[in-house]
């Protein structure tokens, strides 16, 4: 290949600006590995002790966790993986045709650092491993918000870096990590959760998984279920996984969000969630304060268990990276995709030294989930209704517009009433995300139809 059509073939190889040719499609395989990597991850060693932390019971956690990782694989199938492979491009240059490039700009943003923000939470998650076998490195609580000092913002630069260098590869690579991770990181959660019923001389989870003295009750049932199904929020209703499922052969292949759902949100949860009930009621561990991640792990299952964490961590902040750079790459098109994954792994490496994200994960995936998902309900209405209710599809790209104001209050009004309601009320964001996404769409529907010219359709 002469370096022309090399360079040519490199530029074109992730297809940010053009839909995915048969080609370069997909078998399943890669889907299921991906999802399973990606979501039996490191976020579970924070969330499962979050649920512990917040009062829940062993009927809200088994019943909340069954029904909302339910409702999340049909959004990931009916919702994303049909957009997906019938227009086969990233969310940003779909919503580029609809919103306009200077609208989607801002979008883009939000989105890119929103996403640096989870794969920061990664970081942190990954260095509590990897501190373990050092004194000097303090490992942060759930109540730490800064660095814990200078040892461990070496450790976090490291890990930041080395999961960038892998995510600035291209997706073939990170799905491949995740596939061949994915296998043996469920096996580890599973022996943590086996071993911390040995330690605590039952297999009765029902008892163990009961509010503990120290928790405060904060979610129920419902909490739970509506988590389970928001907390990808972004991905699902949000559009997000577009970017990745737009390479999948079939629509069918969302299944493969199962995977993700019910080997990490389901089993990796309790399972995680099981090692701090451990360390409450015979370590004394305080549940508002938590243990992180790597010293449970490793007292439960030891060196191999701290590999776990660091490749958990790894195997989330690599596909969030990727996305991260897609949406960099969306303000600046001419910018490569190399460039802003770079971008997106510098602000990633430097949100994780910064624990507060990691120890308010159920918190902050409300709030990203409530201001990133709605505009998902956008391209919803553009893909699925346009023609029968008589609106432009592809307004944007149709009529030239660089910035569509229908798009901008449809999604910034609820979004802004729900963000006031929630912390003025004080109940958790994930709440917000189902009605904000129902009425971003019926916004932008109604909008259109008065403004639209459908005569240009």
């Amino acid at each position: 290949m002469s370096d022309e059509l090399e360079t040519k073939h490199n530029k074109l190889d992730e297809f940010e600006r053009e839909p995915v040719p048969e080609s370069a499609q997909k078998g399943a395989k890669s889907f299921w590995g991906m999802y399973a990597g990606e979501h039996t991850a490191g976020t579970e060693f924070m969330i499962g002790p979050l649920f512990i932390a917040w009062g829940v019971n062993a009927f809200d956690i088994l019943v909340g966790l069954l029904i909302g990782n339910f409702m999340a694989v049909l959004s990931w199938r009916y919702l994303t993986a049909k957009v997906a492979t019938d227009v086969r491009e990233t969310l940003y240059f779909k919503l580029e045709k609809i919103c306009g490039r200077n609208l989607v700009s801002i979008y883009n943003l939000a989105n890119g650092v929103a996403f640096c923000f989870l794969a920061g939470a990664m970081v942190t998650v990954s260095a509590t491993a990897v501190g373990v076998p050092f004194d000097n490195v303090r490992m942060p609580t759930f109540s730490d918000t800064m660095p814990t000092g200078v040892a461990w913002t070496v450790v976090c630069l490291i890990i930041g870096g080395m999961m960038t260098l892998v995510a600035v590869r291209g997706y073939g690579v990170v799905a491949r990590v995740s596939h061949i991770a994915a296998p043996w990181m469920f096996l580890i959660f599973l022996a943590c959760g086996v071993v911390t019923l040995a330690k605590l001389g039952t297999v009765n989870i029902i008892e163990i998984l009961q509010p503990v003295e120290g928790s405060e009750k904060k979610i129920g049932v419902w909490g739970v279920a509506f988590f389970a199904w928001f907390c990808n929020a972004a991905m699902h209703f949000g559009m997000s996984d577009m970017s990745v499922l737009r390479f999948a052969k079939k629509p069918s292949y969302g299944w493969a969000s199962a995977a993700g759902m019910y080997l990490g949100h389901y089993i990796a949860w309790i399972c995680a969630a099981l090692l701090l009930a451990y360390w409450v009621r015979e370590r004394g561990a305080n549940p508002a304060e938590g243990v992180a991640p790597g010293p449970m792990v490793y007292d439960a299952v030891g060196v191999a268990g701290l590999i776990c964490v660091v490749i958990a961590g790894w195997t989330t902040a690599n596909p969030t990276i990727y996305r991260a750079g897609l949406a960099f790459q969306g303000i600046m098109p001419k910018m490569s995709r190399a460039t802003g994954t770079i971008i997106a792994g510098s602000v990633c490496t430097i949100a994780g030294i910064f624990p507060a994200f990691a120890m308010n994960l159920i918190g902050f995936v409300g709030v990203y989930g409530t201001i990133l998902a709605p505009i998902g309900a956008i391209i919803v209405v553009d893909h699925f209704l346009s023609k029968r209710v008589g609106i432009l599809s592809n307004p944007a790209e149709k009529l030239g517009l660089q910035f569509n104001w229908t798009v901008l209050v449809a999604w910034v009004v609820p979004v802004g009433i729900a963000l006031y309601l929630a912390q003025s009320n004080g109940y958790l964001p994930h709440f917000n995300v189902l009605p904000c996404w129902i009425a971003c769409g019926l916004i932008y529907l109604l909008m259109s139809k008065v403004t639209s010219p459908s005569s240009a359709q």
